[in-house]
């Protein structure tokens, strides 16, 4: 009973771990928009003073302003944990522009219970929230469900908005500070909605292959196992007959090894040529890390924009699957691998048609990556979203 008792609170203390994701979480396509450590993937606007401290996202000097993702998104469910005196005032900003003020390009969620208009949970200007007080000094939680033109806003787990506007359907996700309201932010997490399937686990309906340039002594074999695409040997492609442009996408994959020192190397394109040999962006597929320092990637690491930017962690390990997310919106690129931010890259380069040589905005198939007779790789659970331009 003593033994049941103690894995029982060891579980409890791993789930209870903030700023951090279980593998349920993860397989179900959650990601963590704030590391715990730092402000990766975040920019500051104003003149706000923003800092990581004890796991949250602090601000409680300088003037008024506000810290914003550089990812969009459109539909999701996000969760946020957040700590502030009685009368703090402050608020949760969702689909707002990089430009101009965010609560008018976008909507604030409110976190202010002296605005009797619109209180706590209100989307400011918009909808009214039913009265619920915040916790003092303790950590109050928000669920936000945007849908559409449906938004649900719940508080410490009781729903205090259920209501539709139209305003806004892309954007942003930002956190709000007003001068002398210090404010705390931690466990930012988001499960992007809306995700379509692009693989229907039994065969290749959908997808076509495309062959190297030159036949290859090992031709890829693509094939379905087990509920997911499998390919051996290469080089070679495989790729969607639709194409993509601005998109959230989500993915399981899976390396498997011919033994320890073997990483299998592959990459997921997108905004490629329709039939062109790996063309567009790659984000990379190695699981190697050198000197047993996941920080130091081999070949840009799982993850990376090749050739652009390197993942700053190689979180995954061959032989098992894991969940890779990117999300592509005009020149800006981010990847989490099983929901940990690795990569978030802006392309500024001059726009062309080649994105090995300039940014390129125009639609691609995604593909598949077969790099060389040694791949042996799954893929499964393949699911995109389309995002609003």
């Amino acid at each position: 009973m003593r033994l049941t008792a103690l894995l029982l609170l060891c579980c409890c203390l791993v789930l209870a771990q903030p700023n951090s994701l279980t593998p349920k979480e993860a397989a179900e396509g959650w990601i963590l928009l704030f590391d715990g450590e730092t402000l990766f993937g975040w920019t500051s606007e104003g003149a706000a003073g923003w800092r990581v401290a004890g796991g949250a996202i602090v601000a409680a000097f300088g003037d008024k302003g506000w810290l914003r993702t550089n990812s969009v998104f459109a539909d999701y469910i996000l969760t946020c944990e957040f700590r502030g005196a009685k009368d703090v005032n402050s608020g949760l900003f969702i689909r707002s522009a990089k430009e101009g003020a965010p609560h008018e390009t976008g909507y604030e969620v409110q976190i202010w219970d002296q605005n009797l208009k619109f209180p706590t949970g209100s989307l400011v200007n918009h909808i009214r929230a039913r009265k619920a007080a915040l916790k003092a000094d303790e950590w109050n939680r928000y669920e936000i469900e945007a849908r559409g033109e449906r938004f649900v806003v719940r508080l410490n787990g009781k729903k205090i908005l259920d209501d539709r506007d139209a305003k806004s359907k892309l954007g942003h996700i930002g956190l709000q500070y007003n001068k002398d309201n210090r404010i705390e932010f931690r466990n930012l997490k988001l499960k992007p909605l809306g995700l379509a399937p692009v693989f229907n686990g039994k065969d290749l309906a959908g997808w076509r292959v495309v062959d190297a340039p030159k036949p290859p002594q090992a031709p890829p074999e693509w094939s379905v196992r087990n509920g997911a695409i499998h390919v051996e040997k290469g080089p070679g492609q495989l790729e969607t007959e639709t194409e993509y442009g601005d998109f959230i996408l989500q993915l399981d994959i899976r390396t498997n090894p011919q033994g320890p020192d073997h990483h299998p190397n592959s990459g997921v394109f997108f905004r490629g040529d329709p039939k062109g040999y790996w063309t567009g962006y790659e984000s990379q597929i190695r699981n190697e890390y050198k000197e047993g320092d996941r920080a130091q990637p081999v070949d840009w690491g799982t993850g990376a924009i090749y050739n652009r930017q390197a993942a700053r962690k190689v979180v995954p390990n061959d032989g098992v699957y894991f969940t890779k997310t990117i999300v592509a919106r005009r020149r800006h690129m981010a990847v989490w691998v099983n929901g940990y931010p690795v990569t978030d890259w802006e392309d500024t380069r001059p726009e062309g048609k080649n994105a090995r040589q300039e940014a390129r905005l125009a639609p691609g198939p995604i593909s598949l990556q077969a790099h060389d007779p040694t791949t042996n790789l799954d893929f499964r659970n393949i699911r995109v979203a389309q995002l609003p331009r």
